[in-house]
This record gives C-alpha cells, sequence and structure tokens, in this order.
C-alpha cells in the first residue's frame, strides 16, 4: 500500500565488528572466522574476579576515523558504561557500552543525518538448532562493536538500504571493519513508524537482526504495508512499541518481545575503565588529513575525470581491485576519453563477467598486464578488431596467460580487413551471387542490405570491418 495520507519514518541501528588484533577489553584474539567454539575467550572476557579490562587503543582509533569521515563532532570527554540485562550470550551479566557520553555525535552520510556513533563490546553466539537445549559461543563476545544510530529521518526502504551500503563501503574504505553481512560482522536494525501526521512521530517497531541489505529494504516495506493496513481497518491501536524479527521463509516480521526502555538497562559508568579526552590522546587535523579517498569522493573523481557511466563508476566503488587494474590501464590510454569509456566497458561487463564466474576470484587479473589489456582496446578503438573478435581474444589472455592480443589477433585470424581493395571485390561477388536481394533492396528493402552485409561477414569469417564494408556496398549498389 502506498498511500500517501500516510507518512512513514525509519532510523537506522547498525552494528559492525571493528577489524582489531585483539577484542574490546581482553588480549583474546578477535578472529570473526573462528570455527572452534569457545576457543578465543579469555577470564576478562567473562568477568571473572579479580580481572581488569584493559581499553584496545586500536578500536578508539577506528571510531575516531569514522567519526572525521562522516563530519561528526569527536568528543573531547568519553567513558564506558555498564548496561545491565541477563541474556545468556552475554557472559559478564552485563554490557560494557557507551549512554550519555559516545565518541561520535552528529555527522552526515549518503545525505542522512546521524545522531551518534559509540562504541561497545560485542556479545557471544547462541546456537538454537541442538533439539531441546541451546549452546552458547563466546568467541564473538568481547569484539569491538561499532554502533551507528542514524536521526529518524528515512521514509522509504530503499533509502535505507542505500544509506546500509555506503556505511558498508565506509568502513571498508577506511579498513576498520571488513562488514560482512552474510558473517553477521554488520547487522542492521530498523525503528520503523508511520503516523497521518507528518509532524509527527507514530508508535515505532524495532525489527532486528536484518543481516543482508535486501532483508533490510523488504522488512521495512512489509511493516509499512503491515501498519498502513492496520490503520486502514481501524485497528492502529494494535501497533505497539516492541521488538520484531524477520522470517525469511515467509517474508514477513513477527512479534518477539516488548521494547525495553533505556532506564530498563540501569546504565551506570564502569568503575573499571578510565574517563578519555580524545583530543589529548589523537591529532585529530592530522587524523583527519591522512584518511583515504572516500566512496563519494571517489565518484566525484571518476565521473569528472573520466565521463563513464554511473553504473561503471559503482563497480569500481565497491570493487577496489578492479578500479585499481582500471586506473593503470586509463595512465596508458593518454586520458583518451572515447579510449577510456571503451576500456571501462570492457572491464565492467566481460572481465568482471570473467571474475564472478571465477566465484569472483580476482586472481585470473594476475594472466592480465595493464599493457597487453591497454593493447587491446587501443586496437579495438582503431578498428584493427571487431567486438566479438576483442572479447574472443580477451579470453585468451585470461586463460593462456600473458600473451599479446596482436600475435593472438595474427594466429587466430581475427584481424579486421580494413583493406578497401579487398573488401570492394568481396563485395562486387556478394551483389553477383545475390541478384534477388540486391533488387529488394533497390525496391526499398532495408532488410536486403543486411542480409548482404551477412553474406560479406561470411565470405570473410567476420574480419571485415562493418563500417567500411558497409559503405562500400552501399556505393557499389
Amino acid at each position: 500500500m502506498s498511500d500517501t495520507k500516510y507518512h512513514p519514518t525509519i532510523g537506522l541501528e547498525i552494528h559492525a565488528e571493528l577489524k582489531t588484533n585483539s577484542k574490546m577489553f581482553s588480549p583474546s584474539k578477535n578472529d570473526p572466522d573462528e570455527v572452534v567454539a569457545n576457543s578465543n575467550i579469555h577470564p576478562i572476557d567473562l568477568a571473572h574476579p579479580g580481572t581488569i579490562p584493559t581499553l584496545n587503543q586500536q578500536a578508539i582509533e577506528h571510531m575516531v576515523k569514522i567519526g572525521l569521515a562522516v563530519g561528526g563532532e569527536v568528543a573531547n570527554f568519553t567513558e564506558f558504561d555498564r548496561k545491565n540485562y541477563f541474556y545468556p550470550d552475554i557472559p559478564k551479566g552485563y554490557q560494557i557500552s557507551q549512554y550519555k557520553y559516545p565518541i561520535v555525535s552528529g555527522g552526515k552520510l549518503a545525505g542522512i543525518e546521524l545522531t551518534r556513533i559509540h562504541l561497545e563490546e560485542d556479545t557471544g553466539t547462541n546456537k538454537h538448532d541442538q533439539g531441546n537445549f541451546s549452546l552458547v559461543d563466546y568467541n564473538r563476545a568481547g569484539i569491538p562493536l561499532m554502533e551507528l544510530v542514524t536521526e529518524p529521518v528515512i521514509h522509504d526502504a530503499e533509502t535505507a538500504g542505500k544509506f546500509a551500503r555506503e556505511l558498508q563501503l565506509l568502513l571498508r574504505y577506511l579498513g576498520v571493519a571488513e562488514a560482512n553481512m552474510e558473517k553477521g560482522e554488520m547487522r542492521v536494525e530498523a525503528n520503523i513508524s508511520i503516523s497521518t501526521d507528518p509532524e509527527k512521530l507514530g508508535t515505532k517497531v524495532e525489527v532486528k537482526n536484518l543481516n543482508s541489505f535486501k532483508v533490510v529494504e523488504k522488512a521495512i516495506a512489509y511493516e509499512i504495508e503491515r501498519m498502513t493496513a492496520l490503520h486502514e481497518a481501524g485497528r492502529a491501536d494494535e501497533i505497539v512499541q516492541e521488538t520484531r524479527g524477520w522470517d525469511e521463509q515467509k517474508s514477513r516480521t513477527f512479534s518477539q518481545r516488548k521494547k525495553e526502555s533505556a532506564h530498563d538497562y540501569r546504565y551506570f559508568p564502569d568503575p573499571d575503565l578510565p574517563k578519555l579526552y580524545l583530543h589529548d590522546l589523537f591529532d585529530l587535523e592530522t587524523m583527519k588529513s591522512e584518511l583515504p579517498e572516500l566512496p563519494w569522493e571517489k565518484r566525484v573523481r571518476y565521473q569528472d575525470s573520466f565521463g563513464i557511466k554511473a553504473e561503471d563508476i559503482e563497480s569500481y566503488i565497491s570493487d577496489n581491485t578492479l578500479a585499481a587494474f582500471f586506473e593503470n590501464v586509463v595512465i596508458l590510454l593518454e586520458q583518451d576519453k572515447e579510449k577510456i569509456k571503451l576500456a571501462s566497458n570492457y572491464i565492467t561487463s566481460d572481465l568482471l563477467g570473467h571474475i564472478k564466474n571465477h566465484d569472483g576470484d580476482h586472481n585470473i587479473l594476475q594472466n592480465l598486464t595493464h599493457q597487453d589489456f591497454a593493447e587491446l582496446i587501443i586496437m579495438t578503438h582503431g578498428g584493427e578488431l571487431n567486438s566479438r573478435g576483442a572479447k574472443d581474444i580477451l579470453v585468451m589472455m585470461i586463460e593462456a596467460g600473458t600473451a599479446s592480443p596482436r600475435s593472438l589477433a595474427e594466429q587466430h585470424g581475427l584481424m579486421q580487413e580494413n583493406d578497401t581493395g579487398k573488401l570492394q571485390e568481396v563485395a562486387q561477388a556478394v551483389i553477383d551471387a545475390n541478384p534477388k536481394a540486391v533488387e529488394d533492396y533497390k525496391n526499398g528493402n532495408e532488410n536486403s542490405l543486411k542480409f548482404l552485409m551477412g553474406q560479406i561477414m561470411k565470405e570473410t569469417k567476420g574480419a571485415a570491418n562493418p563500417m567500411a564494408a558497409t559503405d562500400i556496398l552501399k556505393d557499389l549498389l
């Protein structure tokens, strides 16, 4: 349903595990790929008596970088709090988080205003597929976890999905997180409400643990439809503040529990951890100047410098290996925009297609030098190869290893025929052999010209330059 009398409002809470050597407060290894349960745990992770947590400086530095990248205010004073609740995946009986004094306040990403970005520790992992009982793996417990909260300024599912994708890109560009959603390294929670008054918020529900961008969009769209239907049926009072989950099989949300409020967690400052004054600990101006090129900056540079298609640019934004290959080829094409566009077409269609056919393995690029690929583009742009020949040679170059495209073209008879004398001989022979098609063309049947061109391509085994052959054929006719 899309009745405009209802106004959806969405705010996102996104958690992402930070990439550090050890956990947030202990020397345990931070390894999201560990398969042996409960092997990366330490007495500090479990809050054993007598243990004292120690801050992970690398995680705090990662948070400062994120804050600088989104233009947020990096706090001078910050502290950690205990968030008290009891659940099997919380080994301490509380989670160390941040409440009143987050590391970052404000900022903007993908046009969406941010409320805060704070740092906490991750929980363990519950295993519910054991029959009549559940197990808990504490390998994840204590891993540094960023939580980003947006302002409630999103109004549709597509914008929410776009924001989450841009955040993942940012974290990867900064090198602070991998944020693989399929591994649970990044989890999205959406707060959704609808109202008949655009100036007021309705009762919100929180849909938790959305583990893919598509699921984020589907869950938000479903909730908007569900709430709209309840309003239309006069049952708006059935919309209550609660936590809901997503059922992938049924493509719908379901109620999990009543939503807690902040006071239910009894936050208080952690007495074992020091207060931090970040402006004294970090040179913020230097850190900001040392940030890498960010996704939105790269988009602008690619558009201004190369003038390639928006979808091509997004391929490079999301794949730095492919982007590096493209930029190295561009250097060899001497800023010729027509050749650059042609190169980009082959990279984002043919070359990227080969990578996907090899399960995303970029190692196939090792068989392809920038010089050879640039030569292939120059030959194609100059009319020495047609599109079909260029595609065939690219496959040969990838599969056979480094090889000159010119030598491959000559070896396999793929050089395009540009000799006007030879083309004129072939065209005249085709005309002489097909008088009916010639007559039909002269009577206005354009399809006959295509037939005659097909005969020329057949006679030359596809080597004829189509533009030159067409011009010669028309002249002779």
